[in-house]
């Protein structure tokens, strides 16, 4: 803090604590000791009477403990106390504790292959607690997803599933973007690639006549990312449009707004939060969650 900030705090505080037992001074004694002042409440008399004198040094002990508490830590703006301690120092004694006790664990599930740790118990529950922490704001506790975030658990993969792919995913975050097609394709054209969409998917409600026209634009616009089968590709990060699995919903309305307007989907980077050997064991806890993984 600067240092006018740090000399007012300072002041302040300790203005506050003369004040404090300037007032405890004031009530010490009084003029008429035992003698009525004249307020009742409910039948009850208050009579003028000091305040006891346990009470009374119970509150300086606690003004003495103050003075030595803002000495010691640094507590008075930009004095730093007279132990030298700081939050950031605790934090990184923290740091280094754990990683004393928790670095060998870490360092053997390191070692041992995504495939293989996902059938260790005991890393799956360290995997579900890191999880927990830092992925159920976007997958959700079951890590199912919800709308604009994909489902961990149901073995589709934009970006590639092999083990390295979802390490790279979680270490390196992802950036989606989908372009806005509205105002290349109109909205006759967007209602025919919408409908061509519903038809690779399978969908008996799609027009075939609108889906034959969309079939056309989908492969001007469209296949470069999704690919000419509309199965997708993950160096583009472009799903698979014949499963209906779809981060943005599979009603014709959602279809249309996602090709008129487009998509933008970011999954942050963890390596500087979790680094590798956690990521590691992250990855080893989504694999278990895939179908026909052993648990």
């Amino acid at each position: 803090m600067s240092e006018v900030v740090s000399i007012f705090v300072t002041v302040g505080v300790l203005a506050a604590l003369l004040a404090f037992f300037l007032l405890l001074q004031m009530n010490r004694k009084v003029n008429n000791e035992g003698k009525p002042t004249g307020h009742k409440y409910d039948g009850i008399e208050e009579l003028d009477n000091p305040l006891p004198a346990w009470w009374y040094w119970v509150f300086v002990a606690s003004i003495i403990y103050g003075l030595g508490y803002l000495a010691y830590y640094p507590g008075l703006g930009n004095f730093a106390g007279l132990s030298g301690w700081t939050s950031v120092g605790q934090l990184e004694e923290d740091e280094q504790n754990a990683d004393e006790r928790y670095g060998p664990m870490f360092a053997k599930y390191m070692n041992t292959p995504i495939a293989e740790l996902s059938t260790l118990p005991a890393a799956n529950k360290m995997g579900q607690r890191i999880f927990a922490s830092n992925c159920t704001v976007c997958h959700g506790a079951t890590a199912k997803g919800g709308f604009g975030f994909p489902n961990l658990t149901d073995g589709e993969w934009i970006w590639g599933n092999d083990d390295e792919q979802l390490k790279s995913t979680i270490l390196n975050g992802r950036m989606a973007v989908m372009p806005p097609w509205g105002e290349v394709l109109g909205d006759k054209g967007v209602a025919e690639v919408s409908e061509y969409v519903l038809q690779l998917a399978g969908r008996t409600d799609a027009d075939p006549a609108l889906a034959a026209e969309g079939e056309k634009h989908f492969g001007t616009y469209c296949a470069v990312c999704h690919g000419p089968q509309a199965k997708g590709q993950t160096m583009f990060g472009a799903p698979n449009l014949t499963n209906e699995r779809w981060l943005y919903g599979n009603s014709r309305l959602n279809i249309q707004d996602t090709v008129r307007n487009g998509r933008s989907g970011q999954m942050p980077a963890f390596e500087q939060k979790l680094g590798p050997e956690k990521a590691h064991i992250v990855a080893a806890y989504v694999r278990s969650l895939q179908p026909g993984s052993a648990k």
